[in-house]
């Protein structure tokens, strides 16, 4: 620790901090992704999404070598926020923020660890080796204790991190998600054939459905995407919200930003009647890491099986094609099983100010582990592979 320097970068963070210094440890992590890219969180920022008027106030805390007259090199870096609410986290802890009040307790703010609105998994705390890591983890459990927010919340973080957050007495909270893994496909239809017979036709027939309505479906990546594909796409975005009766949390801006910024992580399905666009869909991939990240989708007409089309079979074709290995789904969604997606464990690490409502939470995380073990089990027994034998690891 004696050989570090801890900073926090705020109020306009990463800003702060030289993009190269910032994506120089993204690019050196295999777990990150390009949701930790410099331009990613610059654009959050610099759009008015995620600002403290938006109950995000950015706080990030990075770690330095202690340079002689020199200010050193950025080893180690945490995207850091101080929450006003709980939205926008998919981890969610609506039922310990009541039960903070009912004590009388301030639940808010709180400190949290994640990428805002995304709940894909991977590395939380950036660093260049594991000495950086450790010392960031540390210089992070002491601003949380010497600060009044009420806890400190590091969201759908790898094992590496987990663990060691769980040592350190952090609580470990499990969830479910359901990813796609390309198992050396040849093309969709190679895809296809290893599923069970059911399934298979299931499939087929949506994807039929789709063209019988005079759909067609189409790709655009990075720079092929337009001003008015932005335009179409984030009006599909909202709708989507304004149909679940929601405020989106992302704006035009934001999405006009990462494409300019980060072209080749880019994803846009479009889909069209004619020449007119009638839903679209978004994702981000990372050819190095052979991922793909579902993340939005919308449509401004009601069409049977166009979500699975965009948000599932586009994907996958796209992943064969690239020869990328994972894609994300998203969170949520048990409905990913019968179109090839398997169920995964995610991991998020919690600590509660308050020696009561810690000692609570962990009772109740003890009960939900439970549960969550039995739901996976369940889950995959309904995987839809052709038989046990063939299931992928």
């Amino acid at each position: 620790m004696d050989s570090y320097v801890f900073r926090i970068a705020r109020p306009d963070a990463p800003e702060e901090i030289a993009p190269a210094q910032w994506d120089a440890l993204v690019a050196a992590d295999p777990q990150a992704n390009p949701f930790l890219r410099h331009a990613f969180l610059h654009a959050l920022h610099a759009s008015g999404a995620v600002t403290p008027h938006t109950g995000w106030d950015p706080h990030f805390l990075t770690v330095w070598t202690r340079g002689a007259g020199t200010p050193g090199q950025l080893v180690a870096a945490v995207p850091l926020y101080a929450k006003a609410h709980s939205y926008g986290e998919f981890v969610f802890d609506w039922a310990w923020a009541a039960a903070a009040q009912r004590a009388g307790l301030p639940y808010y703010p709180k400190w949290l660890v994640a990428i805002p609105f995304t709940p894909v998994t991977g590395t939380r705390i950036l660093a260049r080796d594991a000495a950086a890591r450790a010392a960031a983890i540390e210089a992070l459990l002491q601003l949380a204790e010497e600060t009044p927010a009420s806890s400190l919340h590091v969201l759908f973080a790898p094992g590496i991190e987990i663990d060691h957050l769980a040592r350190r007495g952090l609580l470990v909270r499990k969830g479910i998600q359901f990813h796609w893994r390309n198992h050396g496909y040849r093309d969709f239809e190679d895809f296809l054939a290893a599923l069970s017979q059911p399934k298979r036709k299931r499939i087929r027939a949506e994807r039929r459905k789709v063209r019988e309505a005079g759909v067609r479906v189409e790709r655009r990546v990075g720079h092929e995407i337009t001003p008015a594909d932005w335009e179409f796409f984030f009006r599909c975005y909202v709708n989507t919200y304004a149909e679940h009766g929601a405020p989106e949390y992302l704006n035009l801006d934001f999405f006009r930003r990462i494409g300019s910024a980060m072209p080749e992580h880019v994803l846009l399905v479009l889909a069209w009647r004619g020449d007119t666009p009638v839903a679209s869909a978004l994702g981000l991939f990372d050819r190095g890491r052979g991922t793909l990240y579902g993340r939005y989708w919308g449509a401004v007409e009601s069409v049977s099986c166009l979500h699975f089309e965009c948000c599932y079979y586009q994907f996958i074709e796209f992943a064969i094609e690239q020869g990328l290995q994972v894609c994300e789904g998203g969170a949520q969604g048990a409905h990913k099983l019968a179109r090839g997606f398997d169920p995964v464990v995610t991991s998020s690490a919690h600590r509660l100010r308050d020696p009561g409502l810690h000692a609570a939470v962990a009772n109740f995380l003890a009960r939900e582990q439970d549960a969550i073990d039995e739901t996976y089990d369940e889950l995959s027994e309904h995987r839809a592979w052709r038989a046990v034998a063939t299931l992928p690891p």
